[in-house]
């Protein structure tokens, strides 16, 4: 595969998550918007990775995956828990989390 195309992939993968996060003002939209960007590091991990043939890329891929495992775990229960508390999930509601 084209080592150009996958990076015009990726840089696409991580545009469309900027433009979620700056777009919209949901908690659910940020969390799949940040998995999203992630996603596109991943991706240009593994190509620049075979590009050059080395296995480096794929040990940051690896990390890069535990790292948006645990975020996943605890951002999904801090949305969850909010959305308990107000009954919404719009960020700009929650401008005081001490409540």
């Amino acid at each position: 595969m084209n080592l150009l195309l996958v990076i015009f992939l990726s840089m696409a993968l991580f545009a469309i998550s900027i433009v979620g996060i700056l777009a919209r003002r949901n908690a659910l939209i940020f969390f799949l918007s940040i998995e999203l960007m992630l996603n596109g590091a991943n991706l240009l991990f593994v190509a620049f990775s075979r590009h050059w043939g080395n296995q480096i890329g794929l040990v940051w891929v690896f990390f890069v995956l535990v790292v948006a495992a645990a975020e996943a775990a605890v951002g999904l229960a801090i949305i969850i828990n909010l959305f308990r508390l107000k009954q919404l999930v719009d960020v700009d509601q929650y401008n005081a989390l001490r409540e």
